[in-house]
């Protein structure tokens, strides 16, 4: 007997137009789109999204502007922006949002398991105790306990008092 695991919310992902080339410097570039992409602030030197497949509810990326894989040659002061946005960001998951902990974390470069390995990113994962189950640990799933779209209006509704 095979298990099935239905998760229909993932349907958008198999049929969505797929964005060609960085898709970090397509949501930089298109503010018009910034509902639909889930951006929770933008600025000259960043932008703050929403991490379409997260660990966590909440889970969200800083990402600079500018196009680049290498944390070392960011300009220095984009990449204090950055630590700035974190800092106001950890503020807002831990006294807003609710989370217990909080982990960062960017992995550079497709060895240093990126993702999106073209274009730095800092991720801000939201962590509660216990959050862990067995189905992160024996199937290799996570279970995303609430609506997407709630968690980011909720987000977005903190960001004027913590960004």
């Amino acid at each position: 007997m095979q298990d099935i695991l239905y998760a229909p919310w993932r349907d958008e992902y198999i049929t969505n137009d797929k964005i060609e080339g960085c898709v970090f410097c397509h949501i930089s570039a298109h503010v018009e789109e910034d509902e639909m992409l889930h951006v929770l602030y933008r600025d000259e030197h960043c932008f703050i999204v929403m991490n379409r497949y997260p660990y966590t509810p909440g889970h969200f990326m800083i990402i600079p502007h500018s196009h680049t894989d290498k944390l070392e040659e960011l300009q220095s002061d984009v990449w204090l922006h950055m630590s700035d946005l974190a800092q106001k960001g950890v503020r807002l998951l831990k006294e807003g949002f609710g989370a217990n902990g909080v982990n960062i974390g960017m992995n550079l470069g497709k060895a240093g398991g990126a993702g999106i390995a073209e274009h730095i990113h800092m991720h801000l994962v939201p962590r509660w105790e216990k959050d862990t189950n067995f189905m992160t640990t024996i199937v290799q799933n996570r279970v995303y306990s609430t609506d997407f779209l709630k968690i980011y209006k909720k987000i977005k509704s903190l960001i004027p008092k913590y960004i």
